[in-house]
């Protein structure tokens, strides 16, 4: 088997409502991480401020901004002094009224690869993003970072296998998922248990039908009514689960992955050259009404 390391660092913080303080605070990180080896670092989801679509407020619209802009420059410098890739979600202002959740991904010369918007956007009780946030139009996006070709897709796309399998076809190595998601406070410990796992187990599926490593940075701490769950983790192409981060705590961990495992699973695993594409028209549609009949 053909050896290909990269060594890659999940930043999991809590986060307030100075957006300063969380700036301050995860290139305290990044440098930790990149202290610990890391060569791509990924932050959570919104990590400039608390998770505000919490509620519908129009003045949280002051905290966006241009990507590019003002932040990524300020990782672009830290991504160049320390030859690391940066993955960092940010609050985007595309034009007036035009706001997007968006990544920006950082090369480790500290070049702007470019962004990726969020295409799948909630509507729950303690996630309003529909209020905030344009749905995705620049397509799945797939950057070739010197450490390797990544895909970076956000929270809420966790649940869809269509985008994994995408940035999977366009040649990602690793889909990295930005997330800020928890449980309710006054939700009972078993729900709490399900629903961590469903949301590990389906990003681990979508590591074992795709044959790509998944790393996925959540958020913690207590906004609100909502305590965010942390439980940060690494799924190697099998969906083995390689890390774990706890659920309270703020961590910063540095996993090595080997990305020469991908072909050797993919050979023997070969759910790629398997597909049907010839049959699988009928996800393009919402949905299959009774006695239609899609060829």
């Amino acid at each position: 088997m053909l050896e290909k390391k990269v060594r890659v660092g999940l930043v999991q913080m809590s986060c307030v409502a100075d957006k300063t303080g969380n700036l301050e605070k995860s290139i305290r990180l990044i440098r930790e991480a990149s202290a610990k080896g890391a060569q791509i670092i990924c932050l959570q989801e919104l990590f400039l401020s608390t998770y505000f679509c919490w509620e519908e407020n129009y003045d949280y619209f002051s905290l966006a901004e241009a990507v590019p802009g003002p932040s990524t420059t300020i990782f672009q410098e830290i991504a160049m002094e320390l030859k690391a890739v940066i993955v960092a979600s940010l609050f985007e202002k595309r034009a007036q009224g035009i706001y997007h959740n968006t990544v920006a991904v950082i090369d480790a010369d500290g070049k702007y690869l470019g962004k990726y918007r969020k295409h799948h956007i909630p509507d729950d009780p303690g996630y309003y993003e529909k209020f905030y946030f344009t749905p995705g139009d620049g397509g799945y996006k797939v950057f070739k970072t010197r450490y390797g070709c990544i895909g970076t897709l956000i929270c809420w796309d966790q649940w869809y296998p269509e985008a994994a399998r995408i940035v999977a076809l366009k040649g990602a190595e690793i889909i990295f998922y930005p997330t800020a998601i928890g449980w309710a406070v006054n939700q009972d410990s078993e729900t709490n248990r399900q629903q961590y796992q469903a949301w590990q187990t389906i990003q681990r599926g979508h590591a074992v039908a795709n044959g790509v490593y998944v790393v996925s940075a959540n958020r913690t701490g207590l906004e609100g009514s909502m305590n965010f769950w942390g439980g940060s983790f690494v799924s190697s192409p099998f969906g083995d689960l390689i890390f774990q981060a706890s659920h309270d705590t703020e961590e910063v961990h540095v996993q090595e992955l080997n990305l020469g495992l991908i072909d050797e699973i993919r050979m023997h695993w070969p759910f790629l050259r398997d597909r049907r594409i010839d049959s699988y028209r009928p996800v393009m549609k919402r949905f299959i009404d009774k006695g239609y009949d899609l060829i």
